[in-house]
């Protein structure tokens, strides 16, 4: 079997995004690339109730290499992602605080600096119909130089150099989106200044010094 390891990887991370929330049913989809071949969740299929054998293998262009069932139809905007950036996995979900901000808003802004793990600022790609080209050009463009983004009426997209990577940037997507949408309904967040940002960006360059204590 082709990718025998890399579609055992996409049930495990599918079965996870499953039990913790971030998909629903048949919604969501990830894919890992090895080389030129690209393993994907099929269509149609839960993903909590993935097998490895399910799981399709096609080539960067997009021709089936191996594999019973149909890619998942978002298979083209996982393409266009791998083409535009040295990703190794790709992970999209439907999850609500995620949905909520890519239905309300141009973009989530940085209320918390862990927003830096994601690239900064998260974009809102604009809204095409799931499965096109234009959705896929839209997505693309919103991860420049960024990790995740949210698809304005959709859901969310994060890469990462494997498939943890992915799923952890999909982890705190969700986490940032979920502060915000609670800040929101307390107050009006505090957004934090390109400033702020850079001092944080310091700091993780130059971590602070403990002298040794003498005895």
């Amino acid at each position: 079997m082709l990718l025998a390891e890399q579609r055992r990887l996409l049930c495990e991370y599918g079965h996870r995004a499953a039990a913790t929330g971030l998909v629903v049913g048949t919604a969501g989809n990830l894919s890992v690339r090895a080389g030129d071949l690209v393993a994907v969740t099929p269509s149609g299929v839960s993903l909590d109730r993935l097998e490895p054998e399910s799981c399709p293998v096609v080539d960067i262009e997009g021709h089936l290499v191996e594999g019973d069932l149909r890619p998942s139809s978002e298979t083209p905007m996982h393409l266009a992602v791998y083409t535009t950036t040295g990703a190794g996995a790709v992970v999209h979900t439907h999850s609500v605080f995620g949905t909520v901000v890519a239905t309300t808003m141009s973009e989530l802004p940085p209320i918390h600096y862990n927003v830096l793990l994601l690239g900064g600022t998260v974009r809102v790609a604009e809204y095409a119909t799931y499965g096109t080209p234009e959705l896929a050009a839209s997505v693309r463009a919103a991860l420049k130089d960024r990790r995740a983004a949210l698809l304005a009426n959709h859901g969310g997209v994060t890469i990462g150099d494997d498939l943890d990577g992915a799923f952890e940037a999909t982890r705190l997507l969700e986490w940032l989106c979920e502060v915000y949408v609670r800040a929101k309904g307390v107050g009006e967040p505090r957004v934090l200044t390109e400033e702020q940002l850079a001092a944080v960006v310091r700091r993780a360059f130059d971590p602070p010094t403990f002298p040794r204590r003498e005895d």
